[in-house]
């Protein structure tokens, strides 16, 4: 399963958790059965258990990482060095060329 098809999979669960739950509270509102009452109770408290095992399994997946600006990607192959912005100077790039010797 994908990171796409994971998070797919719980936004679909969640929404049928939630009918099911919808459907369970309906129930508990417009009965007054005693057994209609405890099983739709059970039912309700399944659909939580549930839900929260799916939240967990979410939570266990990447988020989702940002595309690569195009600054990012290497030189093309064939591309003179010129073509390419020269980079910002870094201080390891002063240390290499110091007297001192280091580095």
């Amino acid at each position: 399963m994908t990171q796409v098809q994971a998070q797919a999979w719980c936004d679909r669960l969640q929404a049928k958790l939630m009918a099911a739950l919808d459907a369970a509270w309906e129930t508990i509102a417009s009965s007054d059965d005693p057994a209609l009452i405890k099983r739709a109770r059970e039912r309700a408290k399944a659909c939580g258990e549930f839900a929260a095992q799916a939240r967990k399994i979410a939570a266990m997946s990447p988020a989702p990482r940002p595309a690569r600006p195009a600054s990012a990607l290497p030189i093309p192959f064939g591309a003179s060095e010129g073509d390419v912005e020269a980079r910002p100077a870094r201080a390891i790039d002063r240390l290499k060329g110091g007297s001192r010797g280091r580095l």
